[in-house]
């Protein structure tokens, strides 16, 4: 009701300015009333037509408008939520972003830590591996060591024997040597 009344007061102050403007215009006289007359009838057949318009389709014009304003109103709580939503998502980002820093340097730490465990395996197994061979070459140089003496040893002896076997030779007669070998076969094949 209030804004029929505020519509009417509008309406009523445009057709006093247009009824002013339309006097200031034509200046007065006889043909003045014809335009007057004129202008009132044209202001009441807008008059009556507004009043017709709004009695038909006033209420479909309110809902229109009422629902349009809900609808905006809805829209906007809907942004609004979306917004609020969007910027939880957000904060969630910025928190697993900080996460993965700290996530980054814990892994960083571990392979540190692995890459130093695993260089002191690898120094280790080096030592071993260092000690085995200086023991294995240890070994292969004392068996070389004593294959030489025994080499020497056999080559001594065979330049003792043929040494000996010359003096005896020399000292002894052919009698006396067929005798000594016979001593000799004799104690092999007893023995």
């Amino acid at each position: 009701m209030r804004k029929a009344t505020s519509i009417l007061v509008i309406t009523g102050v445009s057709v006093l300015l247009a009824a002013g403007a339309l006097a200031a215009e034509h200046g007065g006289g006889s043909s003045n009333l014809a335009a007057w007359k004129d202008f009132g009838w044209r202001v009441l057949n807008f008059v009556l037509f507004v009043a017709v318009v709004y009695k038909l389709a006033g209420k479909k014009i309110k809902e229109f408008f009422s629902g349009r304003r809900q609808q905006i109103g809805s829209e906007l709580e809907e942004l609004e939520n979306r917004k609020a939503k969007a910027q939880s998502k957000l904060e969630d980002v910025e928190k697993s972003i900080a996460d993965m820093e700290s996530k980054r340097q814990e892994i960083l730490d571990d392979a540190k830590k692995q890459g130093e465990i695993l260089r002191q395996g690898i120094l280790e197994k080096a030592y071993q591996d260092a000690e085995k061979i200086k023991q294995q070459a240890k070994v292969k140089a004392d068996q070389e060591m004593q294959q030489m003496m025994d080499s020497l040893r056999s080559e001594m002896a065979e330049k003792i024997i043929d040494s000996a076997e010359k003096m005896i030779v020399d000292k002894l007669g052919q009698k006396e040597q067929d005798q000594l070998i016979d001593n000799y076969l004799t104690k092999v094949v007893l023995n």
